[in-house]
């Protein structure tokens, strides 16, 4: 399984910007679709996740007022809205898949190679 994230980019603070991810396989309701985030020098964080049968969503606190996880079954594809975007937002983001929610990215199984989200001040 392959996961391609793309939509990242150069950016001034307070933009938006819309991050995507296809896998390379069919997205099933099983499924927990996630965004990590790696900021350089520092460890990948947990950005948010869907649950693809439910589409229950869940988000680390300090983001869920900015940024906003969906998914398109149509098109097998999830999103990552980022709205406000701040340079403390610099960051590699990274799409990932698991079968069992988790904050964690050990406990997912297949990952994508990431795009950089740079945001000027």
């Amino acid at each position: 399984v392959q996961l391609q994230a793309s939509g990242g980019g150069l950016v001034q603070a307070g933009d938006s910007l819309r991050l995507s991810c296809a896998p390379s396989t069919r997205i099933f309701s099983s499924h927990i679709m996630a965004w990590f985030r790696q900021a350089p020098g520092k460890e990948r964080e947990f950005v948010a996740a869907i649950r693809w049968g439910t589409g229950r969503t869940y988000y680390t606190d300090s983001l869920k007022a900015r940024f906003t996880i969906s998914g398109d079954k149509a098109k097998n594809t999830m999103y990552l809205q980022m709205n406000s975007l701040d340079p403390e937002d610099t960051a590699i983001y990274y799409c990932a898949r698991t079968t069992s929610y988790s904050t964690w990215p050990k406990d997912y199984d297949y990952w994508g190679q990431g795009t950089l989200v740079t945001v000027s001040s």
